[in-house]
């Protein structure tokens, strides 16, 4: 039954590739990618179930055990992020299929949006650290390829800047792990865990930890952000959707597995660092929010503030507030993917995504209007939706361990959050019409779908958040207690 792991992997591989058969064929595309992304929500829901009955599922691919081999560990924090992931390419690959052009359907865009959840659920699934490297790798191939479709000279010139930032971070990354092996003689994330508590406190294997933090901090966004907002807001709209709920995300999944499984011998050093690159992030991703005037730049500052405010409680290292970061980043996904899908289809109504140039958009697009905002009050933290569960839980583990700036630093950039977003509301939608139905560029109606969709997943996590906390907490257990981990990946050798 440990077999059912390597699903969400290879399902949407193999579909991916043998959508490359079909170049011409665009609705049997879409067929496909649906069909593929059904499927894999269903194995990612059945995988939750049966970690949540049974514990954590490990895979030895081979059937060569853990050291040696190559593991795929599924707990119930790789599971539950593999099932959003999962639901948000979904909801993005709807939304192309009315907003992306067809040029773009016909060079392969859902493909290489397969490949990319290949690459993310990979990440999320593996227990060995080289293998994360790869399905790393995996992932950045496909961005690449999505930031560049279309061959616009801002895509070009922001693709050449991405492509050379996270070359850089992969080599860094390499370098890490060669350190981290030399000192540790081994990559399995488990025996990694036993050998650095075998090892102490050790000043080389802190400053690997370190070189690891500024890895995953370039590739997540956390203080390290300055090729984000240009990045974002030069994709299309539904690759900005993509990337901005799913990329980010993946540095972060490797900053709380490493640093909640590895890298636990000096938490007074590295989480410290942890905690001021959180709230300078928070600020700066506050102050970028509000200063802009640009839809896209205005959203692609709110993922830099969410990143900071998620590692906030990372940092923290305890039960509750880690329980807090889960819930927030599993929020965030959703609302991030929501927002950037109903601003990439009033940019496309508008032709445009300068606030000062148009208003009143609520006569024509009501829908689109009130589930715009309901989605900038879910990104704030508004009660009594799922934004507000996750910041009042980090809050208060916050206020409990004594981090009073750090609080403060969390409610007054949601405040800023909520100012940028609802700027972006009163301006493209109340007001004096400034466009009639016949001048629109496109009717924004591809957003409602996947909108909807969404929009009921944060009210209902908000309303519910006391069943979606009992999974939470039980990824939280196996966070706080790495021994959990360790025994699921070496039972089998018993």
């Amino acid at each position: 039954m440990s077999n059912v792991l390597i699903l969400p992997i290879i399902i949407p591989l193999l579909t991916g590739m043998l959508m490359i058969f079909f170049r011409r064929h665009v609705r049997m595309q879409q067929w496909l990618i649906v069909i593929s992304l059904l499927l894999t929500i269903g194995v990612s829901t059945f995988i939750i179930h049966r970690i949540f009955r049974q514990g954590i599922i490990v895979l030895d691919v081979g059937g060569w055990h853990a050291p040696y081999g190559i593991s795929l560990v599924g707990d119930m924090l790789s599971a539950l992020l593999v099932l959003i992931a999962s639901i948000i390419c979904l909801m993005c690959s709807l939304f192309a299929f009315g907003s992306t052009s067809n040029d773009h359907k016909v060079h392969f865009v859902y493909s290489y949006i397969l490949l990319l959840l290949c690459g993310v659920n990979g990440s999320f699934l593996t227990g060995d650290i080289f293998n994360l490297f790869v399905f790393f790798e995996v992932m950045l191939i496909s961005s690449y390829v999505l930031l560049a479709l279309g061959g616009k000279k801002i895509q070009l010139r922001e693709s050449i800047k991405y492509v050379i930032i996270n070359v850089i971070s992969s080599t860094l990354f390499v370098i890490a792990i060669a350190y981290l092996y030399s000192i540790t003689g081994t990559l399995n994330m488990a025996h990694l865990s036993e050998r650095v508590a075998t090892i102490g406190q050790d000043g080389l294997l802190t400053t690997v930890s370190l070189l690891f933090l500024s890895v995953f901090a370039l590739k997540s966004g956390l203080f390290l952000f300055f090729w984000l907002p240009g990045s974002y807001s030069a994709a299309p709209p539904a690759i900005a959707a993509l990337f901005a709920a799913l990329l980010t995300k993946v540095g972060i999944y490797a900053i709380i597995r490493t640093f909640t499984l590895i890298f636990y011998h000096q938490p007074e050093i590295t989480h410290t660092i942890i905690l001021c690159m959180a709230a300078i992030t928070m600020i700066l991703g506050a102050l970028g929010a509000v200063s802009y005037w640009e839809i896209r730049k205005i959203l692609a500052y709110n993922v830099i503030v969410a990143v900071g405010f998620i590692l906030f409680g990372v940092g923290m290292r305890t039960f509750e507030s880690l329980t807090g970061a889960l819930f927030y980043l599993i929020h965030d996904m959703l609302a991030k993917a929501l927002i950037f899908i109903l601003g990439g289809a009033i940019i496309s109504i508008f032709g445009s995504d300068k606030l000062r140039n148009f208003s009143g958009l609520l006569l024509f697009r009501p829908s689109l209007g009130w589930l715009y905002f309901i989605a900038a009050l879910a990104l704030a933290g508004v009660p009594p939706l799922s934004g507000f569960v996750g910041k009042v839980i980090i809050l208060k583990g916050g206020i409990t361990e004594g981090h009073l700036i750090m609080s403060v630093i969390g409610i007054v950039t949601s405040l800023l959050v909520l100012y940028s977003v609802i700027k972006i509301f009163i301006h493209s939608f109340w007001g004096e019409t400034l466009l009639s139905e016949g001048d629109q560029k496109a009717t924004g109606t591809s957003a409602l779908l996947p909108g909807s969709i969404l929009v009921t997943f944060i009210i209902a996590m908000g309303l519910g958040a006391e069943w979606v906390l009992t999974y939470v907490e039980q990824a939280a257990e196996v966070m706080t207690n790495p021994s959990i981990y360790i025994d699921a990946v070496f039972k089998q050798i018993d």
